[in-house]
């Protein structure tokens, strides 16, 4: 029996430009984003944690790219969710060229159009930096831990569990 193939891409990260939005000769709408994702790593030397940006190229098809188009610009956070895609080509000069893209199957607004900050959604702990874990090699996004709403007292001992 023949191994399944599995090419799935997720990721958050922010708007390094103003989409592209361009039109093909068969009508077909097709946005370029070009988005940076942080990776969180320990300085050896200093012990801080230090954010090294990593920048991806997406492709968006269809309606869902002419929304991209219209509804974001530089700076603004986004979730993607897609697949890699390989391309090679000829340069004008001769050489060979090769890049890795993200064809994005959906693509998630995160924050509000006025917030080009990086701290929209939930997400933006993380993404602004005030993340790092106490004790661990491993960084925390403490937004994530929200004490829970204390009980109100009034009715608590009639839950059956």
């Amino acid at each position: 029996m023949a191994a399944t193939n599995i090419n799935r891409v997720v990721m958050t990260g922010n708007l390094t430009a103003d989409p592209e939005l361009r039109s093909l000769p068969s009508g077909n709408s097709v946005c370029s984003l070009r988005i940076a994702c942080n990776t969180r790593r320990k300085n050896g030397g200093t012990g801080e944690w230090e954010d090294k940006p990593n920048y991806f190229n997406v492709t968006v098809w269809g309606a869902q790219g002419e929304n991209a188009a219209r509804y974001l610009s530089k700076g603004r956070p986004v979730a993607i969710d897609g697949r890699l895609e390989w391309r090679e080509w000829e340069a004008q000069d001769g050489t060979k060229r090769q890049a890795t893209d993200i064809i994005a199957d959906s693509v998630q607004f995160l924050g509000s159009p006025n917030d080009t900050s990086g701290a929209g959604g939930q997400f933006g702990d993380r993404q602004a930096g005030n993340g790092a874990s106490r004790g661990g090699d491993v960084p925390v996004d403490e937004g994530d831990f929200q004490p829970a709403p204390a009980a109100s007292g009034a009715g608590d001992d009639d839950i059956p569990f």
